[in-house]
């Protein structure tokens, strides 16, 4: 009897608190996703770096031996300052010096990569006035982009989202969760197509150096808004039409960011998907929902009376003007 009182007792206490209980396994969770991600990255990449490293030493050992006029400090001085250069987009080498960093194209992509928050850091401001100014410029851009974003997506998703879904649902009597399931994936498949699989390999053409894969990283980097910036197009030496070649990746990069938001849009307003994030949000009370139920209930009704207070007065306008009649010639009508 109490073993059976004490457990339900506890299920009580689970579904009252139960989606406090899902947040907590979700951040749970993705601590253990982050960690996981950890272990796998250190230990594939770690070897590679020290690869690199030892190599990277053999080299400096050697070169050292073969000018012995020339210092192991002198060289690393000389190597911090290419290095440091090198981390502001300038380069030494002679195969690299041709492409400006701050021309008006470069600058425009560069632009485009700070207001989406890809920021790939191959390129960054060199002066304080620069650097003040990307500061002000982003503080004031990223919110545009976002509102600009936000409008766009919310007109592409009712023509290519929430009409062919109600479409399907009225004219052929479809399911309309099931259409809508059809509907995320189909698209789904059409923006990774398109935006994806086939910009990649338009890059793995045209850049020198890249294969399919290191080309659909890219992709994937870059509308991830991820940025990590070890792979940038346009940078190679002697780069045919680079001006326009930098122009159709700033477009690119906007209407891929569009793309994908879009499908994300699709895809979050599925039945399943709201159903599932409602597990770990917290439950308004019933006060809190009778609450806004009454104030949406007097914003409406105050809003459906303005707007006849404003129709009525706009009637009143389009009226011929008429000038009332006095009192006694009123009455004077009546008696007649």
């Amino acid at each position: 009897m109490l073993q059976s009182l004490a457990g339900s007792s506890c299920v009580r206490l689970v579904e009252r608190h139960r989606s406090a209980w899902c947040f907590g396994f979700l951040v749970l969770g993705y601590l253990l996703y982050l960690v996981f991600g950890a272990v796998v990255f250190s230990s594939v990449e770690l070897p590679y770096e020290d690869l690199l490293r030892q190599e990277l030493r053999k080299l400096k050992r050697r070169f050292l031996e073969e000018h012995e006029c020339l210092s192991e400090p002198q060289l690393e001085q000389f190597l911090g300052r290419v290095l440091e250069a090198s981390n502001y987009g300038v380069s030494v080498l002679s195969n690299a010096s041709g492409n400006w960093n701050w021309d008006f194209t470069s600058a425009l992509f560069f632009a485009s990569t700070v207001l989406s928050t890809t920021g790939y850091g191959h390129t960054v401001p060199l002066s304080d006035g620069g650097k003040a100014f990307c500061i002000i410029y982003s503080v004031i851009g990223i919110p545009f982009t976002l509102l600009f974003l936000t409008a766009v997506v919310q007109r592409v998703t009712i023509h290519v989202t929430r009409r062919p879904v109600l479409y399907f649902h009225v004219r052929w009597g479809f399911s309309k969760q099931a259409v809508a399931i059809v509907h995320a994936v189909l698209l789904g498949v059409v923006t990774v197509s398109c935006f994806f699989f086939i910009p990649a390999a338009v890059f793995s053409v045209l850049e020198d150096d890249w294969n399919f894969l290191e080309s659909f990283y890219f992709c994937f980097i870059s509308l991830s808004t991820i940025g990590l910036g070890d792979y940038v197009p346009g940078e190679g030496y002697n780069q045919k039409f680079r001006e326009l070649y930098k122009i159709g990746i700033t477009c690119y990069l906007l209407l891929g960011l569009i793309a994908m938001l879009v499908v994300l849009e699709t895809f979050c307003e599925l039945h399943e998907l709201k159903k599932f994030r409602k597990m770990f949000y917290v439950k308004k009370d019933k006060e809190e929902d009778q609450m806004h139920i009454i104030e949406h209930d007097q914003l409406s009704f105050s809003s459906i009376t303005d707007q006849a207070a404003g129709v009525q007065e706009d009637q009143k306008q389009n009226e011929p003007f008429v000038s009332p009649q006095p009192p006694a010639l009123a009455d004077g009508a009546s008696d007649h």
